[in-house]
């Protein structure tokens, strides 16, 4: 195998150093604007494209373009493509699967979510054996650390935001994470693979941890409740809810121990019932060696993406319902608020599409509400 890189950050130095120690591939290029000092580089796609001996090429980029371009052009000359780019997959899905279809190339993104964990291929194998009915879990290292440090701790949101940043676990923008962005692009992933659909981002609902406070997470702990953002996907008689949103879990719940930076993501299955992945979600080479692993992966000869299908749906959030923490100065969430808890309220038992509908209103009148669903 013959590979053209792209991308020399955090995961693409990873990428180089495994498959170096490893000598079970050779990459003949790396691309990157900058001049990093190794024999390899080259700042022009070109290169890559026109070397017929380059089979693969593995993008570590991030973000959507040039990724886009540079992926598709890949594949249009015939070479095979893995990736841990779970912005541009979620983004482009279909046209990517069917792309590396019509060119018979392959197309992998193993690390695209979980990181280390290998989620997608655990995803794969089980569900040609059994029906998935429920996947959920810690999808993001970033905004697991903060909540970890704001119960452990008491830190204030924005101390413990503060302190992820000065560990590199967020970014100088952190919205991606901290407004659950991040764990949208995995769960669309995970739900598409596990139900064999093609979930419509827009349909999603969506709620971050950026309005959180450390007298909620007071409040939670005085319930014996830990806060964690969860994504999660059910599927019932091929109706399948998708959503991200903070959770109240019972503080000695395998999920709400996770701590720090770690991921635990776990599917339901119809006959083997629930089984859990835990690992490091990201970092440099936990998440390059599921990239080099998709590579040996296609060394071996296997082609096929996670899914032969992508069903084009609508979801079904109105399908799954919860009882909902709120802390709001919004009077048109007055209805919503029967119950007092801590700084806020918990509501009647509503559906995640009736609580997606709530939120339009109510952000427009405050922009500082926060709510977690209360699980079951």
């Amino acid at each position: 195998m013959i590979i053209g890189l792209l991308g020399f950050g955090t995961i693409g130095a990873g990428v180089y150093e495994i498959i170096k120690e490893r000598g079970a591939a050779e990459v003949r290029y790396v691309l990157d604007i900058r001049e990093i000092g190794i024999p390899e580089l080259t700042h022009n796609m070109e290169d890559i494209l026109a070397d017929s001996e380059v089979d693969t090429v593995v993008e570590v980029m991030g973000g959507l373009h040039p990724a886009y371009e540079f992926v598709t052009a890949a594949m249009k000359a015939g070479k095979s493509v893995v990736t841990a780019n779970k912005y541009l997959v979620a983004t482009f899905y279909d046209e990517l699967i069917a792309l590396a279809k019509e060119m018979g190339v392959a197309f992998r993104c193993t690390a695209a979510v979980g990181g280390g964990i290998g989620w997608l291929t655990a995803l794969e194998k089980a569900k040609r054996a059994e029906r998935i009915t429920a996947l959920e879990g810690i999808m993001n290292g970033t905004t697991n650390y903060i909540l970890s440090n704001m119960k452990e701790k008491g830190l204030s949101f924005e101390t413990a935001l503060s302190e992820a940043q000065a560990l590199g676990y967020a970014e100088a923008d952190p919205s991606a994470d901290i407004d659950g962005l991040d764990i949208m692009h995995k769960v669309m992933l995970s739900a598409n693979v596990a139900y064999d659909v093609s979930v419509k981002k827009e349909e999603l609902f969506v709620a971050g941890i950026r309005t959180i406070t450390d007298e909620d997470v007071k409040a939670f702990g005085e319930k014996g409740l830990t806060c964690k953002i969860l994504g999660s996907a059910f599927e019932n008689d091929g109706a399948v809810a998708a959503f991200v949103q903070p959770t109240l879990l019972p503080a000695d719940s395998m999920t709400a121990s996770v701590p720090a930076n770690f991921n635990l993501i776990s599917y339901e299955a119809e006959h083997s019932g629930k089984m859990s992945f835990f690992g490091q979600g990201a970092g440099r080479y936990p998440t390059a060696a599921n990239a080099v692993q998709d590579c040996l992966d296609l060394a071996a000869g296997k082609k096929e993406f996670y899914t032969n299908e992508s069903k084009q749906i609508a979801l079904s959030n109105d399908k799954v319902s919860y009882r909902y923490y709120i802390r709001t100065t919004a009077k048109s969430a007055k209805a919503l608020c029967k119950e007092p808890f801590g700084p806020g309220y918990l509501t009647e038992k509503m559906s995640v599409a009736e609580m997606q509908a709530a939120m339009v209103k109510i952000k427009a009148e405050d922009e500082k509400v926060f709510i977690a669903a209360l699980a079951e």
